[in-house]
């Protein structure tokens, strides 16, 4: 007994050291994130944003999560040289460090008037304006969907200046200190915002129930997910959209954002997909879960570089989720 509880206290003591470490590494991590951000909040955006993403263009590689960028494109682009991958390895690099210094700026590279004849930073075109008013003035709730491109944040201020309300859902990062300090920055007038957690599906479906409209990032990878394929390997991703589409039978609009030279952007709404049926007549489930994410490749495959490889997207959980079919 004495050996046992002896044990079980060693145990113990090693797991709480381990927490105090992850705990202290984030903390520091923070901190020095931070410290960056607040230099950078000192230069012209510009100046700012351009050197981020020239300093990260080097400092990326030499991350270990670079080995898992390259075997991932080399796997989604085998046609590819090495300088090629590189190339859209680096651009990468570049597209995250723009985007983590830009929620320091947000107030200021938003300028979008859609009613204006003088270009800004940010450019909408006419069909997609029409669409976003169209979706502002419908009563009916609505999903859109978005990948990791560009400055994807910039989507629910959009939708905002044209009167559209949209609660977003969102994975927080890993880092709490770095989850928090990424709320703080947040625009406040980007809507409401809505962390991936527990209880999460239950909040966007009283939503929907309301009338009101969800967005929704749908290309990470969800443990315990649905098998799909995305460039041609299999992965696993969150069946959510799908469910409360076919539930809620409302309208799915896929958006983005495209990175354009000289820290510009332009935000990009499509027509509402043809969602797939199945034998009674319900939205099916999986296929839908298949279509957003084929959406998702077509948007990365016209520019890679603007995507984050280096998420473990095709790594597999040991238990599979099946969609029960519903009449």
């Amino acid at each position: 007994m004495a050996s046992g509880s002896t044990g079980n206290w060693r145990r113990e003591l090693k797991f709480r050291t381990a927490l105090r470490f992850r705990k202290f590494r984030h903390w520091l991590v923070a901190k020095l994130a931070i410290c960056v951000m607040s230099v950078l909040r000192l230069l012209p955006p510009d100046s700012a944003l351009n050197f981020a993403g020239s300093v990260a263009r080097r400092v990326g590689p030499l991350t270990g999560r670079h080995k898992l960028t390259l075997d991932n494109l080399r796997q989604a682009y085998p046609e590819k040289s090495d300088a090629e991958i590189e190339a859209i390895a680096l651009d990468m690099w570049g597209n995250m460090a723009r985007l983590g210094a830009e929620y320091i700026f947000l107030d200021k590279l938003f300028d979008l008037d859609p009613w204006s004849d003088t270009p800004g930073r940010i450019e909408v075109s006419k069909e997609s304006i029409a669409l976003f008013e169209r979706i502002a003035a419908d009563e009916r709730p609505h999903i859109i969907f978005t990948g990791h491109l560009g400055n994807f944040e910039l989507l629910p201020v959009a939708a905002a200046t044209f009167g559209m309300k949209v609660t977003a859902l969102f994975r927080p990062p890993n880092n709490p200190y770095i989850a928090d300090y990424i709320q703080s920055m947040r625009s406040s007038s980007m809507g409401e915002l809505m962390p991936s957690l527990s209880g999460a599906s239950f909040a966007l479906a009283s939503i929907l129930d309301q009338g009101g409209n969800v967005g929704v990032l749908v290309d990470q990878k969800f443990i315990n997910g649905l098998e799909t394929t995305f460039f041609g390997r299999t992965c696993q991703s969150n069946p959510l959209l799908g469910m409360l589409a076919r539930h809620y039978e409302c309208d799915v609009y896929p958006a983005r954002c495209v990175r354009l030279p000289g820290n510009r952007f332009r935000l990009e709404i499509e027509e509402k997909l043809d969602l797939p049926r199945g034998p009674k007549g319900n939205v099916d489930v999986k296929a839908t879960t298949q279509l957003v994410t084929d959406v998702v490749e077509r948007w990365v495959r016209d520019d890679p570089g603007q995507w984050m490889w280096f998420h473990k997207r095709w790594q597999l959980s040991g238990r599979r989720r099946a969609v029960r079919e519903q009449s």
